[in-house]
């Protein structure tokens, strides 16, 4: 019987320590990505689908956070599939988000069904750059938008797609909107290490 208290005991301590949904989710989704067949193209689209249920709402449609959240989850399928997390692995290398920007266009109402369309847009020397569209199975409208840049360390994209592929891989050309945002992320950087201080100590 003390056993049973015990682990009641951990599971509570669990839950208020740690996103638990959260980490159960995501090894639901690489698992799932796992026995997928691989995505041999790099830049291709991955679909997943999803609803809209009660736990991803406040006033009855979807919560802003939620986007970002799925958003994660998606990226690990894709990652998984086109063998990205491999080649991370292999290089001893780490990915982490250095930024994100979201769109809303319509919310995701209750029970609504959504694809969440994900996409390695471009690179550069130190980040990949992804594109993850919210796309409403009711009309086919585009909810939500988001980029998110993804920075490498330890490494670098062409060395990832090097592994890959076995071969240099050409870098596609930035979009326009997409070039603004870079921009912006640029000047922000500058402006946050020059209020710092850290512009003139690199002097």
């Amino acid at each position: 019987m003390w056993w049973v208290l015990w682990v009641l005991a951990i599971l509570l301590a669990l839950f208020c320590i740690l996103d638990v949904w959260y980490f159960l989710r995501a090894g639901a989704v690489i698992l799932r990505a796992w026995f997928q067949p691989p995505v041999w193209d790099v830049t291709a689209e991955q679909v997943l689908t999803g609803r809209v249920t009660p736990r991803d709402i406040d006033m009855c449609h979807m919560n802003n956070a939620r986007y970002l959240r799925e958003c994660d989850f998606a990226r690990f399928s894709l990652y998984m599939r086109n063998g990205v997390f491999k080649a991370v692995r292999a290089l001893r290398a780490s990915m982490v988000v250095g930024a994100t920007t979201i769109r809303y266009r319509r919310a995701l109402c209750i029970g609504e069904g959504y694809e969440l369309r994900s996409r390695i847009v471009t690179w550069d020397d130190k980040a990949f750059f992804l594109e993850q569209r919210f796309v409403s199975t009711k009309d086919g409208l585009v909810c939500a938008v988001m980029y998110c840049k993804q920075s490498v360390i330890r490494s670098s994209p062409d060395k990832i797609l090097q592994h890959l592929c076995k071969r240099k891989v050409e870098c596609p050309e930035f979009p326009e909107d997409l070039q603004h945002w870079v921009n912006f992320i640029s000047a922000s950087s500058q402006a946050l290490r020059s209020e710092s201080g850290l512009e003139d100590k690199n002097k």
